[in-house]
């Protein structure tokens, strides 16, 4: 049986230019290491960030020692398996240097039995820093690579950018929603692992043929064969009483792949999240020989079909993801890594946040270019709940250089990530990079002025160098390694031919006229795309959040130092002020300005979910700029650092239930939108009140509608002049339901006047809380309406069902509290409440 045992203690380091060892975990960072020994502060506390720069600077050394016994000695072959190291490392083994890695994203298995030795070994990571190392390498070029979001002044590197030239987390080097931490470590595990005869180096379940009858795949197992021999592979799901054996002919020493067919017969197919169970097939496979296990692996799978679709129609091109036959509209937002410090990031922690997109009704995220290829846990967990997966490779907003080290280097990277990942059904796409060619704008006259910077033979070295990397290399590695998946060079992108092209009629699009535009929240309903896979608005995070990250003095406005280094946006902090004053009164507290930014947030983000939304099948998807935070920080984010829901997640939730009412304004038309991801045809009531903030009726309309599958229609429509009654904007709001069964589907409100134009009412909602199998039972009403009912419960983490919502005037409503309350039992009176009429 193959040996496998992780070296994950007796760990030390130490700053290479001195003598005094520490404790250090593994696998993580220099940082957090220096943060457990207590040599640093907080890297996220106040301004810290600025005090820290100097660690990337440096050099560091870890050791450890482990045993080794004879008998693994005497195995046939006896490797060291480095899942993750970062970045520039040179590794020894008592005392003999057995390999160096450029290559965070790599993983590196190295042969090391003729260096090990029975009893104590030692072995050696010593570490470069990653500024020091690639400094040299843009000084040898002569001229800076375009890196919009590399914040080198932070860093003390004046306009040094030198994170192109390193294969590790781009925002590492700062973004602008994220610190500059440099970090290096190992920041994966570590294994010893030894073997006889042979091992499983890789198994990729390929689909062959799928109906609803039978499912034909093919497992292709790659053998790593050190003495020749007769071999058995057995593959087996005892769940589902699928049992293979295959016996093999005489296998010559080497690397050698058999393809071994399997037959499932009814299959239960895997769905998206809303469309259907996510159904996984776990297979345990296992090399045998002589009726001895020499190896095994558990690998999961889901069948499905899955492919993008681009059709030319009369409008451009059509981009939309179709599954098992059937057209699914893609909801959901970009996701970040979770943490500056990686190995910080909890199995409970990812567990949340998938879970959290899960709840909120979405069925995608993108796993965006400028962070890392997240580990195994992240997708297994999108295949537990259905969460499709639009996968960059880790570039953005960068050029890059164009040698061949680089780019052997970068499709080495590419094979390993590509033949770890394809199993997984959850992956949905391969994608290049992150705006590069929208950047670079090879096609088009204007981009973000990054080519404008050089000469005309310069110009063409450093395109030919994206072009070799994004036209050839990736796609190859694509064709070679699972060819069943498409392959798209860079987001936005409307056609292969038509490179940075903005284009609403093909491809994807980010839109950012919405914030960094300063186009207001309406152009939203115009500015449609047949995929928006970025756009999005910021906001604070809640006081308690705040109160992790600043003291006390630090709270006195938006615009103190702190506060703005929590905001790496450069407009951040006004932009969000005067977005504000155009919708609302101004707050006239800190907390309420906090408080006021996530609604003006969430409540401009509805409007583009719902007119995307509205605009299909034209429109097939909806990825919001993003849903959760590396740190605690002013963001896009709909969860902050601290996995506290915003006023946007709950939001989401909403504007992404399967069956979506929604009214807008038209050319001084009152539209009613019915939207369904539904496959089977829905029988209901639409119904229509129209009130004033005391609950008096003055339109009520019950009207039956046949809500068609998968479709977005105009169900009803009425000037809005005549549908007032002579009734003043500001006096009313609409409530939109739809019944089926005696039960409300779903719901939504409509106003007619900008909120700060609205004469709200002060209210004093009456609370109750209870307990039942559900959790804890908030049970809140009100005389008059309350705009956006905010509740929270101080130093506790986890969300209620429903949050931010209005509560009609007349209305009971019951939510629930899941997660952790400081005062495990709590009461109505342990219920902070706020409405936007309480902020002025």
């Amino acid at each position: 049986m193959k040996y496998s045992r992780e070296i994950a203690q007796n760990w030390t380091f130490k700053q290479a230019d001195t003598d005094e060892w520490l404790p250090a975990s593994i696998p993580g960072t220099v940082h957090t290491d220096l943060l457990i020994n207590k040599k640093i502060e907080d890297p996220y506390y106040r301004d810290n960030e600025k005090k820290l720069q100097w660690i990337d600077k440096k050099d560091w050394e870890y050791s450890t020692t482990f045993n080794v016994t004879a008998d693994i000695l005497n195995k046939d072959k006896v490797q060291l398996d480095f899942k993750g190291l970062d970045t520039y490392a040179d590794i020894y083994l008592n005392d003999k240097q057995i390999a160096s890695t450029n290559n965070m994203f790599r993983e590196w298995q190295i042969d090391c039995k003729e260096y090990l030795k029975a009893g104590e070994n030692r072995l050696q990571v010593y570490l470069h820093s990653p500024i020091n190392t690639d400094l040299p390498k843009l000084e040898a070029l002569g001229y800076a690579l375009p890196a919009s979001n590399d914040q080198s002044e932070n860093g003390g590197l004046g306009n040094k950018r030198v994170s192109p030239f390193a294969r590790k987390a781009p925002y590492h080097y700062g973004w602008d929603w994220g610190p500059r931490f440099v970090t290096s470590g190992v920041w994966r595990p570590v294994y010893l692992q030894a073997w006889d005869k042979a091992r499983i180096v890789d198994v990729y379940f390929r689909q062959d043929k799928l109906n609803l009858e039978k499912a034909e795949l093919t497992a292709q197992v790659e053998l790593d064969i050190l003495n020749a021999g007769k071999y058995t592979i057995k593959i087996s799901d005892q769940k589902n009483s699928i049992d293979v054996l295959h016996q093999l002919d005489e296998m010559e020493p080497g690397n050698q792949t058999v393809e071994i067919p399997i037959l499932i017969n009814n299959p239960r197919l895997w769905w998206p999240n809303g469309m259907g169970e996510a159904y996984l097939y776990n297979f345990d496979v296992r090399l045998i020989d002589n009726n001895s296990i020499l190896d095994t692996c558990e690998i999961s799978i889901g069948i499905r079909t899955l492919e993008l679709v681009r059709e030319a129609d009369k409008n451009g091109k059509s981009f939309y993801f179709k599954i098992n036959n059937k057209p699914v509209f893609s909801k959901g937002a970009n996701y970040i890594p979770n943490d500056v410090f990686l190995p910080r990031v909890s199995p409970g922690k990812y567990e949340y946040v998938i879970k959290s997109a899960a709840d909120a009704n979405m069925n995608m995220l993108r796993v965006w270019g400028g962070g890392i290829y997240e580990n195994d846990i992240f997708y297994d967990l999108c295949d537990k709940y259905g969460i499709m997966v639009w996968q960059d490779f880790m570039f953005a907003c960068s050029m890059y250089p164009g040698d061949d080290a680089f780019l052997e280097n970068v499709r080495q990277e590419a094979i390993q990530n590509v033949q770890r990942l394809r199993n997984h059904p959850s992956i949905a796409l391969w994608c290049g990079n992150n705006e590069i060619d929208v950047a670079w704008a090879h096609d088009l006259p204007v981009g973000w002025g990054w080519k404008e910077q050089y000469d005309e033979k310069t110009r063409a070295y450093i395109w030919n160098s994206y072009d070799t990397l994004f036209h050839k290399i990736l796609p190859a590695v694509i064709d070679e390694n699972d060819p069943a998946r498409t392959y798209w060079p860079s987001s936005p992108l409307a056609e292969w031919g038509e490179r940075a092209s903005y284009s609403s009629t093909s491809g994807d699009m980010h839109y950012w006229g919405v914030w960094h535009g300063k186009e207001r929240f309406d152009q939203f309903k115009v500015k449609k795309a047949r995929f928006m896979s970025e756009f999005g608005f910021q906001s604070f995070p809640e006081l308690e959040t705040v109160k992790k990250y600043t003291a006390a003095e630090d709270r006195e406005s938006i615009t103190t130092d702190v506060m703005n280094a929590h905001q790496r946006s450069g407009i951040g902090n006004e932009r969000i002020r005067e977005y504000l004053s155009w919708y609302y009164k101004m707050p006239s507290s800190f907390e309420d300005m906090l408080y006021m930014s996530q609604v003006l947030q969430a409540e401009g983000m509805k409007i583009g979910f719902e007119s995307h939304r509205q605009a299909k099948p034209y429109c097939m998807g909806t990825l919001y700029w993003q849903i959760n935070d590396c740190w605690p920080v002013a963001s896009w984010s709909g969860m902050d650092y601290y996995g506290r829901w915003k006023a946007l997640h709950y939001f989401a939730k909403k504007a992404f239930e399967n069956i979506l009412v929604a009214a807008t304004v038209d050319n001084d038309s009152l539209k009613v939108y019915i939207v369904s991801d539904e496959y089977t045809p829905v029988n209901a009531k639409l119904s229509l009140v129209l009130m004033d903030f005391d609950g008096t009726e003055f339109n009520n309309q019950q009207i039956d509608v046949e809500i068609p599958v998968n479709s977005s229609k105009v169900h009803f429509s009425e000037i809005v002049k005549d549908f007032l009654k002579g009734n003043s904007k500001e006096n009313v709001v609409l409530s939109l339901s739809l019944i089926h069964d005696d039960k409300k589907l779903t719901e939504n409100v409509f106003y007619f006047d900008e909120v700060k134009d609205l004469d709200l009412p002060k209210v004093s909602p009456k609370l109750s809380v209870s307990s039942d199998d559900n959790g804890y039972r908030v049970e809140i009403s009100s005389e008059q309406l309350a705009k956006n009912v905010y509740l929270s419960i101080p130093r506790s983490i986890g969300q209620f069902s429903d949050n931010y919502f209005d509560l009609l005037p007349g209305e009971t409503k019951v939510v629930y509290f899941s997660g952790y309350a400081a005062n495990r039992t709590f009461s109505a009176e342990d219920i902070k409440f706020k409405t936007v009429r309480d902020t002025y």
